[in-house]
């Protein structure tokens, strides 16, 4: 198949400057792989922006073309349990980072990578969730199996107006949680309102540079999406047999912190990763997500944008801290 399609494509000079721009693809360009998507919906993540202006940290090689998520229907399969016109759903794994990804109007990927669209979900409102939708559901669910349950006491979400912290408030308030909405941009409250907050507060107020090992126990749970001093305090912060999910870094990658949250008030704290998520628990959360966990106010997070605009717009915006909630792409 020698069809060409539009898609994002980032490059490198010879003075390693980034350039990125929109080009016609061969789909006999596109790696090998068991199975080919026709992309419907893609979604704008901080790694995408990351990849979109040559961090290497994400992106080895280019030329490349960016999108960790992408929604679409499948026209090629070489695996039996694929079939041609199947609605699949790809994050995490290796797209979009060193594979070509989302950002283009086809993909090609191994068998593995795929989910299958749940029946009450549509591929735009997959997207909608894409990586930060599973990330929050995979964060809230390590919570629920930690025993964090609403008639525990309030739940902190930290960075609660970016993509993960938004679904997660929303998400969080749907399942009768109290949730403390933590935010350094006072113009997100509306949103948060609507989302189901019981508090919003600012992100100052969570940050203790004290010697103290340990704070007033204020927090149930916390659902951390930004790391740095933050995490270092909610940590501090946390009540008996308490639990924090840490997923991002927004703040900073490092923190410092003691024992004594473990030691004294048994705390746990939980790594969360999509990227890699098991195939088994990724289809139970895409399930709960289009059905008992799908919370009413989940459209209002959405931006829908097109490939141009996310190119001339939309990678800089969220470098730059200025998204709320998600942006989805528009590529059928």
């Amino acid at each position: 198949m020698s069809q060409l399609f539009n898609a994002l494509w980032i490059e490198e000079d010879a003075a390693q400057h980034f350039q990125r721009r929109i080009i016609q693809r061969s789909i006999d360009d596109l790696p090998a792989g068991e199975v080919l998507i026709e992309v419907h919906w893609s979604s704008l993540n901080y790694k995408d922006a990351l990849s979109a202006t040559g961090n290497k940290g994400v992106t080895r090689h280019y030329p490349h073309t960016p999108g960790i998520d992408a929604a679409g229907i499948i026209v090629e399969t070489q695996h039996p349990d694929w079939q041609v016109g199947d609605p699949v759903i790809v994050t995490g794994h290796d797209l979009g980072m060193n594979t070509s990804g989302g950002y283009g109007r086809y993909v090609r990927v191994p068998a593995s990578w795929l989910v299958r669209c749940p029946e009450n979900l549509s591929l735009q409102t997959a997207m909608l969730y894409g990586t930060a939708g599973l990330t929050a559901a995979i964060s809230v669910y390590r919570l629920r199996q930690h025993a964090i349950l609403p008639q525990n006491g309030e739940i902190l979400v930290t960075g609660a107006s970016g993509g993960v912290g938004s679904i997660g408030v929303g998400l969080l308030a749907h399942l009768g949680y109290r949730v403390v909405a933590a935010t350094g941009k006072p113009e997100a409250k509306p949103l948060l309102e609507r989302l189901g907050a019981h508090r919003i507060i600012g992100r100052e107020e969570l940050i203790d540079l004290s010697p103290r090992p340990l704070l007033k126990a204020r927090w149930a749970g916390v659902l951390d999406t930004v790391g740095g001093d933050i995490l270092a305090t909610a940590l501090k912060s946390v009540d008996y047999a308490g639990a924090v999910t840490c997923c991002g870094l927004v703040s900073a990658a490092e923190f410092a912190t003691s024992v004594f949250p473990f030691i004294l008030r048994g705390i746990t704290l939980i790594g969360v990763e999509s990227v890699e998520f098991p195939a088994d628990e990724r289809a139970i959360l895409w399930t709960l997500m289009a059905n008992e966990w799908r919370f009413p106010e989940l459209e209002s997070l959405m931006t829908v944008t097109d490939l141009e605009t996310l190119n001339t717009v939309y990678i800089d915006k969220i470098l730059h801290g200025q998204v709320q909630g998600r942006v989805v792409v528009k590529l059928a």
